[in-house]
Order: C-alpha cells, then structure tokens, then sequence
C-alpha cells in the first residue's frame, strides 16, 4: 500500500507541535511559547477546548482546595507517577494562572474552586488572546495520523495530507470519552504500532446499569439521592447520585467508579452498601424508628421515622422487598442498602477515561521511551481521577510537565 502523497509544511511556527487543543495541550503551547519557541498546535475540532466549555457550562470545577497531601491521593493508584508534576504546578498555581487571565477564582462549599464568571468560556477567551500575543499558532480541523518514513508528522487537513516537521512534539489528545467535542482514542493503535505500551481506555467517573424491577425504574428515573454514603469494601465516600432509567450515576458514583469498574471487570457485579442516613448511626435511628407510631404506616414510617426521601425509601424497597419489622433491623438495612451494578456505561457518555500510555513507557520529562522527542500530557496517559476538580488540574499539570520536557530535550532550560 502505497503512503499518499503530501506536501510538507513550511510555516515559520513549526519548531514545536502540540497535537491536541484542549487544556493539556494548550498549557504546554502556553508554556513552551513563553520560554520563546515557535509553538504550533494541531486541533482536529473546528475550535479548541470545546470539552471543557462544555464540562464549564454548568460551572467550570478547576481544581480542589483540600491540602495537597489528600489531593495527590485521589489519583490512586497512580499518585506517584504525578506526584513531581502536581508539586510542580499546585491547585493555587493553578489559581494564580487564572487571575494573571483576569479571571480570579473563588472556594465552593465542597471546597471546590471555580472562576468568578463560574463559566469556562471568559477564561478561555482570555487564554487564547494570550496565547496569539505569545504567537502560538492554532491550525484546526486538522488530525495528527502518525509519522512517515522519516519521522515527521503526518496531518490530515482541508488540503489534503501533510506533513509537519517539527523538534519535538507533545502529544495531548485526550482519552475516548465524549468523542464528539475531540476525545475519540484514534491515537491508540498509531501508538501501539510505533511500539508504545497502551493500557485499554476504559470509562471513568461513568454511570453503572442495575436491574431495576420496571416499576422502580419508571417511578424514579431521574430522581436524585441526596446526602448519602457509598461504601465497597475498604472505600467509602459521601454525596450525591441520581437514579437513571437503567442504573445510577452522579458525584458519588463516580468518586468510586474505579473500584466498582474493577469489581464488575473481575467478577461481573459490584455490591455497594448504600448508607441513606450517614448522618445518624444505627442506635440512633433504630431510636426513631421504634418510637413511630403503632398505627402508621411503613411508608410514613420510612418518611417522617427515618427522614428518606421517596426516591431512598423506594431503592430500599428495590433492595430488600420485604422490610424487617424489627426496628434494629430495618435501621440496619437503611445503613446499609445492597445495590447491585453489573455493567458499565460506555465510554462515549463518560466524564474522563481510564487507561492510556503506560507510564513504563515514558520516561521521568514525560518523553516516549519508543519515540525520543515526543513527549504526553493530559488524559492519554494511564491515570484517573474522581470529578472534583482533580481531572483539569492533572492535566494542567502535566502539559506543564511535558514542556519542561520538551525544554530539557532541546538544551533550552
């Protein structure tokens, strides 16, 4: 088979490519351009960052205020691999980046951190009018394909294929979930075949399917679980879901989608105990629950007795059917509730993806072992995190990291 024909590209700001315009990429564009190197980036949307304008819709969550210790903890079990690169670039880093744009942050209740404007859209504004003053250029709708026989880069454009010279490159192209804004894995077998080490994108921070008896699933689909704790072995976490046509998804679904993604993987279901009173300990509520009234019934019971919400008191008829009698018993089963997940989401309708580039296969500037002078940020490589926060500023991070790789490459630090 022969390789198609291409006309190489000439541009004066071809020194260092950036495949990839999201934020990963865009931070090591930002960074390289400042240490004074012509940076080009090669986005194949028809405009950048489109994930996270559409993740900021609804509020842009940039990065977390817990102290970093906790923080570097939940990129488990891969804490370590970024460890040097998040204590390179914190969340107040991160912060200040932000008001040097402009555009000051603020803590949440939840601890948080957000913009002012709350949405991604100023921010990103105000990001690439600085990146066009540090001379970036920007070529979108125009995908990376690989290399040719003599390593240079082969894109795909408007005029046909390419070919791209460049010193380095980093590659920022995200994982596979939302493939529509950018993120669809095509990178993958490229990379395979140039001898790099890819672990499966698989979903993260994703909804779970559980069957639900159909009167369940059509009375609450939709409806929300408020204030809860899930627990699945050693891992516990408080917050939110929402009950889905086929299973449930949300906030605390997600902050243990790894686990249950693990547990469904090794042994087809994960059982999470779910706790729909967190606030109260079972004496506690098995007090309430015994002091109700001998006349009312179970359903004023559950609702005035033991607080829960119709949606709670539902999953806790799906989940055992027949409730106990007994007060201690039932408030037992309230602080513990079986819920039953046997499959996940696909990836498309993920939040993020797990899997990616091994980081066996890159060394300590984030540099392909396989391909000296390509460098990864961001979602490809092999990390996860839960919503939060800890998503953005990893990838932050990492762009960062990757250019001060590509900097260590060329002899410019």
């Amino acid at each position: 088979m022969t390789e198609p024909m291409t006309q190489p590209i000439t541009e004066p700001g071809a020194r260092v490519a950036v495949i990839g315009g999201g934020p990963a990429g865009l931070f090591a564009a930002e960074t390289l351009a400042e240490a004074g190197l012509r940076v080009t980036v090669i986005e194949r949307m028809p405009s950048p960052a489109r994930k996270l304008l559409i993740a900021g819709r609804g509020g842009l969550n940039l990065t977390h205020s817990e102290p970093l210790e906790r923080f570097l903890a939940r990129y488990a079990p891969q804490e370590r691999r970024l460890d040097a690169a998040i204590r390179a670039f914190p969340p107040q880093a991160l912060r200040d980046w932000c008001e040097a744009l402009g555009q000051p942050t603020f803590v949440g209740s939840s601890g948080r951190v957000f913009p002012d404007a709350f949405k991604a859209s100023p921010l990103l504004r105000a990001w690439l009018a600085r990146l066009d003053r540090l001379g970036v250029i920007l070529r979108t709708r125009t995908r990376w394909t690989g290399w040719d026989r003599d390593g240079a880069l082969v894109l795909a454009g408007a005029a046909g294929p390419e070919t791209l010279r460049a010193d380095a490159t980093v590659l920022a192209l995200g994982g596979a979930s939302w493939p529509r804004l950018g993120s669809d894995g095509a990178w993958v077998p490229v990379l395979e075949t140039a001898g790099v080490p890819v672990s499966p994108l698989r979903p993260a921070n994703a909804g779970f399917t559980a069957a639900w008896s159909p009167v369940f699933a059509e009375r609450f689909a939709g409806a929300p679980l408020k204030r809860i704790a899930l627990r699945l072995g050693a891992d516990q976490v408080r917050g939110e879901a929402v009950i889905t046509h086929d299973g449930i998804e949300g906030g605390a679904i997600y902050a243990l989608s790894r686990p249950i993604r693990e547990a469904i993987e090794a042994r087809a279901e994960a059982v999470v105990e779910v706790d729909l009173r967190p606030d109260l300990d079972i004496a506690a509520l098995a007090r309430r629950l015994a002091a109700a009234r001998p006349k009312e019934s179970r359903a004023t019971v559950l609702r005035k007795a033991a607080g829960l919400s119709p949606p709670a008191a539902g999953l806790l008829r799906e989940a055992a059917r027949e409730l106990p009698a007994e007060a201690g018993a039932l408030a037992a089963l309230i602080k513990a509730v079986p819920l039953r997940l046997t499959g996940l989401r696909p990836i498309e309708r993920a939040i993020s993806s797990a899997g990616g580039v091994a980081f066996a296969g890159i060394d300590d500037r984030f540099m392909l072992r396989a391909r000296p002078g390509t460098f990864l940020a961001g979602e490809m490589l092999d990390w996860e995190a839960p919503t939060g926060g800890y998503l953005l500023q990893a990838s932050f991070a990492s762009g960062r990291a990757a250019a001060g790789g590509v900097l260590d490459w060329l002899g410019r630090r």
